[in-house]
């Protein structure tokens, strides 16, 4: 038989507790020895690509005026569904990045392109922002990867 009562919920902690007792049950951050060189900046969190498609659906429908709902009818989607896309909540099939890319007039390689811009503008920012140029970072694996025997990279590649 249960002890409490019928319509009470019965809370089980996934974490054990780590305060010590009589602490009111805050945790203390672990303190660093004094004289302790500072701990280094935490690197920059790229962003996630369903963050920038989002971004990318959200920037076009505002550009042409067009609410949740126009969209959302017109790609045959939720409107909360798209609102969640466009947040960047939902991780999207390739079918509804499609049919959203329709829905405002764009094909699906012109969404990715335009989610592609921000991802290049951020990496920009943030190469910018660690004070490290372009011309300092040297060209790596990656750069290589991505030129072509002119030394020009115009297109869309997409790994998944």
């Amino acid at each position: 038989m249960s002890t409490h009562a019928p319509n009470e919920a019965r809370v089980i902690p996934l974490r054990p507790h780590t305060s010590s007792p009589g602490s009111g049950g805050a945790t203390r951050a672990p303190q660093r020895p004094a004289g302790a060189p500072p701990a280094p900046a935490p690197a920059p969190r790229e962003p996630l690509w369903r963050d920038l498609v989002g971004d990318a659906m959200r920037r076009e429908r505002l550009a042409q005026e067009r609410t949740l709902k126009d969209v959302a009818e017109a790609a045959r989607i939720s409107i909360p569904y798209l609102s969640e896309l466009e947040r960047g909540r939902k991780e999207a099939s390739s079918e509804v990045l499609a049919a959203a890319a329709r829905a405002l007039g764009l094909g699906l390689a012109d969404l990715l392109s335009l989610a592609q811009d921000e991802l290049t503008q951020h990496t920009r920012s943030q190469a910018g922002r660690s004070g490290v140029g372009r011309s300092q970072v040297g060209r790596s694996r990656l750069d290589r990867s991505r030129t072509s025997p002119t030394g020009q990279y115009d297109g869309l590649c997409l790994a998944a």
